[in-house]
């Protein structure tokens, strides 16, 4: 059998799968195994229920998936704290929630800093006295063959930075003030490589999977106390971190609306885990046998060169090849980034 047929056989039935378990208008929602839309339409669970009176805090919420959940949570009737880098952008999404009625602050903030995230922090709880969901969706993406990163271990050190040491900073301000109310989540915007290990990605997965890692163990402690970590391993989303990579044009998305509508989903049901299917067999097949993950992972990196940008081309006129197998590799591997 080849690696096409194999891809094949695993495409079908979670496509067929998900086209039964979803209605329309959640596409991109990772729902095909839990017979949500039945259970909410049962109990009538809904965003403005587990949003209503709280406080959210979302990073990376000037544009993308921050900006669209943003929205729809003050939509809702959260008050959002919006929290990026640039304060003209972080004000534009928040004149359009403010103007559909709904109520979000500006804090902006260089969530590199450290000295920067305590400062940010301590403002927060001083003007809103509390954060009830804190969502780590800020991020920094490197997409950079090995061969390509041996001398270059900066790249891991600031994608560790931002994507993990940011994220416990954050954790670590507002989790007394949960664990005192009783109430609270940890939203961490993760990525379903992390379940493939995908290649070329190493730095970016790795500060991902430490962070999933350290919120296992901190919901072990916390799991008394009304406080729950929710890990999303979002599939690949159309937004301005994946624009240097020009291939990714050719591959299925989400957009920042439907990725909104995922961590809606989480908000409402407090699940540990969010992952796409493809991430879902991906994990599984790893722990049973995982030199069936290694030949697919290795599949990919074949199938895929490095961007321009990670090869040094400013140009952007390295060419990128999307023939038929690697047409059929993206599709059987729905949601993934290679």
């Amino acid at each position: 059998m080849s690696l096409a047929d194999l891809f094949d056989l695993i495409e079908r039935p979670l496509t067929t799968l998900s086209n039964i378990m979803n209605t329309p208008n959640s596409a991109g929602r990772y729902r095909p195994f839990y017979l949500r839309n039945l259970v909410d339409r049962v109990q009538g669970s809904t965003l403005n229920d587990a949003v209503d009176g709280k406080i959210i805090l979302i990073t990376g919420a000037s544009s993308g998936i921050g900006a669209a959940a943003a929205k729809k949570i003050a939509n809702a009737g959260g008050e959002v704290a919006l929290v990026a880098r640039t304060r003209e952008n972080l004000g534009k999404v928040a004149d359009e929630i403010r103007i559909a009625g709904g109520v979000a602050h500006v804090y902006p903030c260089d969530l590199s800093d450290m000295d920067a995230i305590a400062g940010l922090a301590d403002r927060v709880l001083s003007e809103l006295g509390r954060v009830d969901i804190l969502i780590n969706n800020a991020g920094r993406s490197i997409r950079r063959s090995l061969e390509l990163s041996y001398d270059r271990i900066h790249d891991y050190q600031r994608t560790m930075q931002l994507n993990y040491f940011g994220a416990v900073q954050l954790i670590l301000k507002f989790l007394p003030g949960m664990r005192k109310c009783g109430f609270g989540q940890v939203v961490n915007v993760s990525s379903a490589g992390v379940q493939t290990r995908a290649p070329r990605f190493g730095a970016y997965i790795a500060s991902k999977a430490a962070l999933e890692t350290l919120c296992d163990s901190l919901q072990a402690e916390t799991s008394a106390e009304g406080v729950r970590f929710t890990t999303v391993h979002m599939a690949l989303v159309r937004t301005p971190m994946i624009s240097p990579t020009k291939m990714y044009d050719r591959f299925p998305v989400l957009t920042p609306e439907k990725a909104a509508g995922v961590l809606a989903d989480a908000i409402v049901h407090r699940p540990r885990y969010v992952s796409p299917p493809f991430g879902q067999f991906a994990a599984f097949a790893d722990a049973v046998n995982p030199i069936l993950m290694d030949r697919v992972r290795n599949q990919a990196f074949i199938l895929f060169e490095d961007s321009a940008a990670a090869a040094g081309d400013e140009s952007g006129k390295k060419p990128t090849r999307f023939d038929k197998p690697r047409e059929v590799f993206v599709r059987a591997t729905r949601g993934i980034h290679w």
